[in-house]
């Protein structure tokens, strides 16, 4: 795996993706409201929410639209910030709780309503499953249930015990039982992106790819700098994730880098793609090393997980999680992997989402360490960024960044060993019970 490679992951989703526009690099200098480093999910649906408020926008992204996880990731969309929030309860109130478990919810609205009213092509598939791995975890799917019922969601929930999941979620026999999500689904990332970055040009953004930026000048006005370029603007957004390494140092040492893993299989035939997962659910397992797995459109198994906090990458990743596939489904055991890749994705110490700006320089936002459920909270947060710049004030990036957030000790040379360290002591006691 490449990760400094100028060009998509060799990925099933950069061979199936419907189109992926090529943007000039930055040649010149040019003045904007808005800055936006990053050409993922944050970066462009902020540069959406900014255009669609009236702001002139440029938007640099270092290598592709999409190039890492955004356009990567196991195309799980699913409801929740990523984390019992109610465990902020402290930070942020009952109100605020009460504000991050809807948000938890229209999150995932906010992608359907992008898809749906801008025809964006991304073979979006509703239902989910989360499914449990002991009794305890099944038991705390029934809590869930409730909650959600509380919360006055909207879309049908279905609890499904061990007897039923074989027959009725996943042909795998690993398994406690499950909570089914019809309010979740999944997706094409790449092809989600990709739509969005032409919703944006749409709407007057410029696009500039292959434009990594060398330097930033803060001040009143901020200067970025690029080998070719440069851009001039009131305020900047890093949107850069796992890959903002030095351009701003604090912010970066607050997220851990970590590896993440997908194999996809040649497709299989209807009867036997059908038998495996018989409604055509999003799955994810509950253990600390989870696994996430889904039917592609041509129905080709997308196995995903593995997440390594080490920052060494396997040297061949179709090698390291067939596997781990195969333990959930032997049966697959003469069925080819045509594709393998990986990515970085941004994890935080508490797994909560950061999203804010720079006490030091005010005209600086960002957002950042989605731990995993980044496909829904970056178009939240993207909002939030919006509504700050544009209103000066949001009330929801209030709440979001009263949750202090610790830099992982060790500096980037030991933060990693430290984490897989730790991360082996968490999967040592769940294989301990």
């Amino acid at each position: 795996m490449n990760q400094h490679s100028p060009q998509h992951a060799r990925s099933w989703y950069a061979a199936s993706a419907r189109a992926t526009v090529p943007y000039p690099a930055l040649d010149g200098d040019l003045l904007a409201d808005v800055c936006v480093i990053g050409g993922g999910f944050t970066g462009v649906n902020t540069a959406i929410e900014l255009a669609q408020r009236g702001l002139s926008v440029v938007l640099l992204e270092a290598r592709r639209i999409g190039w890492g996880a955004s356009g990567r990731n196991g195309g799980q969309l699913i409801r929740g910030i990523g984390h019992e929030v109610e465990g902020f309860a402290r930070y942020v109130g009952q109100d605020g709780v009460r504000y991050l478990q809807r948000a938890g919810i229209d999150s995932v609205e906010l992608v359907r309503q992008r898809v749906t009213a801008n025809a964006i092509d991304c073979d979006l598939r509703w239902g989910f499953c989360e499914l449990a791995n002991t009794a305890a975890q099944f038991a705390g799917f029934k809590q869930e249930q409730a909650s959600l019922d509380e919360l006055g969601y909207a879309h049908e929930t279905k609890l499904v015990g061990p007897e039923q999941i074989r027959q009725q979620v996943v042909d795998a026999g690993v398994y406690a039982g499950g909570l089914i999500d019809m309010g979740s689904g999944h997706l094409h990332p790449l092809d989600l992106v990709q739509g969005e970055a032409r919703l944006a040009a749409s709407l007057g953004v410029r696009i500039f790819e292959q434009s990594p930026v060398l330097e930033i000048l803060h001040g009143p006005t901020v200067e970025v700098r690029c080998a070719t370029g440069s851009v001039r603007a009131g305020s900047l957004v890093l949107g850069c994730n796992a890959h903002l390494d030095e351009l701003e140092p604090k912010l970066s040492g607050k997220v851990l880098p970590a590896g993440s893993y997908i194999i996809a299989t040649e497709p299989l035939d209807e009867a036997r793609a059908a038998r495996l997962i018989p409604q055509n659910l999003a799955l994810c397992d509950q253990k600390v090393g989870l696994d996430y797995y889904r039917l592609s459109a041509d129905r080709r198994l997308l196995f995903g997980g593995a997440c390594h906090y080490s920052g060494r990458d396997p040297a061949d990743i179709a090698a390291y999680m067939r596997p781990k596939m195969l333990k959930v489904f032997p049966q697959l055991a003469d069925a080819r992997i045509d594709y393998q890749w990986g990515g970085k994705i941004g994890i935080t110490a508490n797994r909560f989402p950061q999203v804010g700006r720079l006490k030091q320089h005010p005209n600086v936002f960002y957002a950042q360490g989605y731990s995993g459920h980044g496909l829904n909270v970056t178009h939240w947060c993207a909002k939030l960024l919006g509504e700050a710049i544009h209103a000066g004030h949001s009330q929801g990036m209030d709440v979001f960044s009263s949750v202090p957030h610790m830099t992982f000790p060790g500096g980037p040379a030991l933060r990693s060993p430290l984490l897989a360290l730790g991360m082996f002591w968490y999967r040592l006691r769940e294989m301990l019970g």
